[in-house]
Formats: C-alpha cells, structure tokens, sequence
C-alpha cells in the first residue's frame, strides 16, 4: 500500500557505504529526508545525487538527514559516492525489504532487471510521520526538490 502524507514512515535498518547500520529509529528528533533511486552510475540517479550534495547546506539548516538508497551493494554505493564526491550516505536495501515497505518496487526494469526501486522521495518528520511523498512512475522523471524543501520549511 502506497505511503501517504500523515502515517507513519516504516523502519529500516540499512548498511551505508561504510557498512554502517542505520536506522530510522535511530533518526529520531531529527528530519529526515529518503531520496530512493533506481541504480547507482546511471545519468539521472547520478544528477540527483549530486545536486542533493551541491544542496546539502540546505538540509543542514532545516535539520534535516538526508539519505540516498538505492538496492545496490554497499561496495557499489562507496565507489558511487566517492566518484561523485557525494557527501551525505548512500543506503543499500540490496534485501528490497525497504523498498516493499514503501511500495515502491519496480518489478520488472530495463533489460529484464528485476526489483529495483522507483525514484521516490520521502520527507519524514521528527516524530517519524511522512510530511511529504512522491512516487514517480518513470525512472527518468526528476523528484520534486521544491515540494521538498517546502514540507523541511513546514515543520523546520
């Protein structure tokens, strides 16, 4: 069932790049912001990470955590953020367990791929309850920055 504005986010407990354990119940107090995206090295994944980073003081201001995930190996993940000189973590759901979660699972992608996760976008509250989400149907389509960064200024 799709996520919707005012539920509660589910938990994940995700490795980094660093295989680093995060959690969102570790996240508490905090705004947290969950860019997922198809595939790392891909042209439109790569634009969004990077003008994520380019934005990242942004975040920082509205006390904000934000994190790109993607169902890439953690390996993958580093070499993707360390190419790209992306300076906020990279999650793997390599499982898919968190992109189930949020219903936001490609079953079928390019060249018979299967299981990765739509370009979703998620802004979750210091309480845990999703203040924002976008599901974007094509994998080319670009996330919403603004309606992001209004619903950081909302609850700022």
């Amino acid at each position: 069932m799709a996520i919707k504005i005012g539920q509660k986010a589910p938990g994940f407990n995700l490795p980094d790049q660093d295989k680093n354990m995060v959690s969102l119940e570790g996240l508490k107090g905090k705004n947290v912001v969950l860019l997922f995206f198809p595939d790392a090295f891909t042209g439109v994944c790569t634009k969004e990470m990077c003008q994520t980073r380019d934005e990242l003081t942004f975040y920082n201001g509205m006390n904000a955590k934000v994190f790109g995930i993607s169902v890439d190996m953690p390996f993958s993940l580093g070499k993707f953020k360390e190419l790209n000189g992306i300076t906020f973590p990279l999650l793997s759901d390599f499982n898919k367990e968190t992109i189930s979660a949020y219903d936001i699972k490609i079953e079928e992608f390019v060249a018979g791929l299967k299981g990765v996760s739509k370009r979703a976008s998620f802004v979750i509250d210091k309480e845990g309850t999703v203040v924002f989400a976008e599901v974007l149907p094509n994998a080319g389509d670009y996330p919403d920055f603004e309606g992001i960064k209004k619903a950081l200024g909302s609850i700022k």
